[in-house]
């Protein structure tokens, strides 16, 4: 956040930004759409279905994975993937004419109640006029052969129980690593064991891998949990200004990127890759391994100490006149992801594995052993499902959850460099106010 960190970010940011893919379907985005990145098909097909009332069936297990190729195949999957994704329905204007009823509205999240209702129907019951007929998704389908997106909708199905499946899991998963399930992922034992029933069944109680359980500790033990050392302590009746607060937002950027070079010094596979790629790793992700500790492991001060002195900053009607719709889109992602991660409650262990992931992305452009990361990577993908597997028997869509929020951090982080440095403090501000003030309501 500071000037000195991030101004040599941008040219990085805009080539993330630049390949942007859908969070449906993996092609490629056009923009934010009713709440999320997605592109113009999936774009056009949500807003058609939800304007249209039409309700769909799957043939299958609702659980077809959705890409570029197949996502005509089954439109149940696919609106049930748009919704757990977080598109906005509520965002489509009521005419039907193009263009958005309110732009700012980001990703929601509604219930598993309110899913089966659209999914079944009964959301658009006595003014939808539904027709019969099968939508092309038999198991004889080809993705060359895919119905059009305009087909009329098929007979309804029974909703699932689950409010996330792993349907949408496996297109976002491909999104992140970059790569086909097929050939790099063939190897985990249990990350793709999912069933779509697999709700219904009782939790069969197991023991954690000996070996998952040694990597967890060796990774928990090279974080730092101590409480952060900036102060953070403001006297009652003092009014911080926008200068005080950006150079207290400085101090803590500072803190938190030092605590992620003595992190790297002390991973379990340091004397496994070079210097170079370590250097490499580090100033492509160092915004997203802060932005994530920000909102796990030291969310207790930053949403509490550091919330308290950004009440304290009264910002100019200038301040507020000059926010940027960059900040608008990132403070609303930046409440969304909040929310998802107390919802969560994240453990320690799954904090060390998800940085561990997120910091071993051999996508980065200038690394000398890609081929490494990735079999790093994928040992900590396996290491972390199992660990949730066993700690949370009774949250069979924990992982995939985890997972989901780690292509948001990396989003977030790279829009985040486009927010003006003085528009820091304002964002800061309006983010810490209302998630805190979400917390004190639950």
């Amino acid at each position: 956040m500071s000037s000195s960190a991030v101004l040599p970010m941008n040219s990085m940011a805009n080539d993330r930004v630049d390949q942007r893919t859908c969070l449906i379907c993996g092609d490629r985005a056009t923009g934010l759409h009713y709440g999320i990145i997605s592109c113009e098909g999936c774009k056009g097909f949500f807003k058609r279905s939800i304007c249209n009332k039409r309700v769909y069936r799957c043939s299958r297990d609702k659980n077809c994975v959705m890409s570029r190729k197949q996502r005509n195949r089954c439109q149940y999957c696919r609106l049930l993937k748009c919704l757990q994704m977080g598109m906005n329905r509520k965002a489509i204007r009521e005419d039907g004419m193009p263009g958005g009823r309110n732009k700012s509205i980001g990703p929601v999240q509604i219930s598993e109640e309110e899913i089966e209702r659209i999914m079944s129907g009964q959301e658009f019951e006595g003014e939808a006029n539904m027709s019969w007929s099968n939508n092309g998704d038999s198991d004889h389908s080809s993705p060359g052969n895919g119905v059009s997106e305009s087909n009329q909708p098929s007979p309804v199905s029974t909703p699932s129980s689950r409010s996330v499946e792993l349907n949408g899991f496996a297109a976002l998963r491909d999104q992140y690593i970059g790569t086909p399930v097929s050939t790099h992922y063939q190897y985990l034992p249990h990350l793709f064991s999912y069933s779509a029933h697999s709700a219904l069944v009782p939790p069969q109680a197991r023991s954690l891998d000996p070996q998952s359980h040694s990597l967890i500790n060796q990774l928990v033990s090279a974080e730092d949990l101590e409480p952060l050392g900036t102060p953070m302590l403001i006297e009652d009746g003092y009014k911080v200004t926008q200068a005080e607060l950006f150079a207290l937002l400085c101090r803590l950027a500072d803190e938190l990127l030092f605590r992620q070079i003595a992190w790297i010094k002390k991973l379990p596979f340091f004397c496994e890759l070079s210097i170079k790629d370590y250097t490499c790793l580090l100033s492509s992700t160092w915004q997203e391994l802060i932005l994530l500790s920000s909102l796990t492991v030291y969310s207790k001060q930053i949403f509490g100490d550091l919330a308290d002195v950004t009440s304290k900053y009264s910002p100019s009607d200038d301040e507020l006149h000059r926010f940027s719709e960059e900040g608008m889109e990132v403070m609303e992602r930046l409440i969304y992801l909040f929310r998802k991660f107390n919802q969560l409650k994240v453990s320690n262990e799954e904090y060390a594995c998800m940085k561990a992931i997120n910091f071993l992305n051999q996508d980065i452009r200038g690394l000398t052993n890609a081929s490494q990361l990735e079999q790093l990577n994928k040992r900590y993908w396996y290491v972390c499902q199992d660990f949730t597997e066993y700690k949370y028997p009774h949250q069979p869509n924990r992982f995939p959850d985890l997972m989901m929020c780690l292509p948001e951090i990396r989003y977030i982080a790279g829009k985040m460099v486009n927010v003006p440095l003085e528009q820091l403090p304002l964002l800061f501000k309006a983010v810490l106010h209302s998630c805190k003030t979400s917390v004190s309501k639950e």
